[in-house]
């Protein structure tokens, strides 16, 4: 009986990632064909939260019908014939999972401390008295930052540019270039990192910029961002070497 494992070379694919407990993740991950699919669901562990012991791997074609039930962790993902645009669907099996009940995708869901306004000024030491304090004597940040403040460097980033943000070589994609309603005057990047290295899925302070995974998302400053050639970093690379 004919193998159906088909690798030339060392040619990678690269797989449309979904979940099914985070709706809105959607991720572009490239894998080598030698990678076994227990290798593959570490990588994907790092990216989306459910454990590896946790995680059913199915493939689907380009046209949403399923190919195969990635069953077998000791197989290369070779063996499945995968093929560029393919998607891969990541199932979490954990009822008690982080992942599970919606509440990485709706912050509602999570409990929220709350406190009187009049309690809040019987504290000391609030960021509220500092300012108060500070203000009169110091003109704020805000006010000395113009509405064009590092436009220029804004020239050469366009949206859906590859890009690295320091401090960290974190890389994304550029996801917004302009001013921001609801951060600190001038011009603002934001970036879509391919490893939930970020603070938000795009919306801050109640404005959405744009979509993209929950914790992918951050607001950096132009001279924080580099456009380029910025491949999407495989941490197990060294050891594929």
């Amino acid at each position: 009986m004919a193998s159906r494992l088909q690798i030339q070379g060392d040619d990678s694919v690269i797989l449309r990632i979904t979940h099914s407990n985070i709706k809105s993740f959607s991720s572009d991950v490239r894998f080598s064909p030698q990678m076994t699919v227990e290798a593959v669901k570490e990588k994907l562990w790092k990216k989306c939260g459910t454990s590896v012991d946790s995680m059913s791997l199915e493939l689907y074609d380009d046209m949403g019908d399923k190919v195969s039930v990635l069953g077998d962790n000791t197989r290369p993902i070779g063996y499945y014939s995968p093929q560029n645009g393919f998607r891969l669907h990541v199932i979490d099996l954990d009822p008690s999972s982080v992942t599970s009940g919606g509440w990485l995708e709706d912050t509602s869901l999570v409990e929220k401390y709350k406190i009187t306004d009049e309690a809040y000024d019987k504290l000391d030491g609030t960021y509220k008295k500092f300012k108060e304090k500070l203000g009169h004597r110091y003109p704020t940040q805000e006010s000395k930052i113009s509405d064009s403040y590092m436009e220029e460097l804004c020239a050469n980033i366009k949206v859906g540019d590859r890009c690295q943000v320091e401090p960290g070589e974190k890389r994304g994609v550029v996801k917004f270039v302009g001013r921001s309603e609801t951060l600190a005057p001038g011009f603002w990047i934001g970036v879509q990192y391919d490893e939930p290295l970020g603070k938000h899925d795009g919306m801050v302070k109640g404005k959405r910029y744009f979509e993209c995974p929950p914790l992918c998302g951050g607001m950096v400053r132009p001279d924080k961002v580099k456009v380029g050639d910025f491949p999407e970093q495989d941490p197990f690379e060294e050891e594929e070497i």
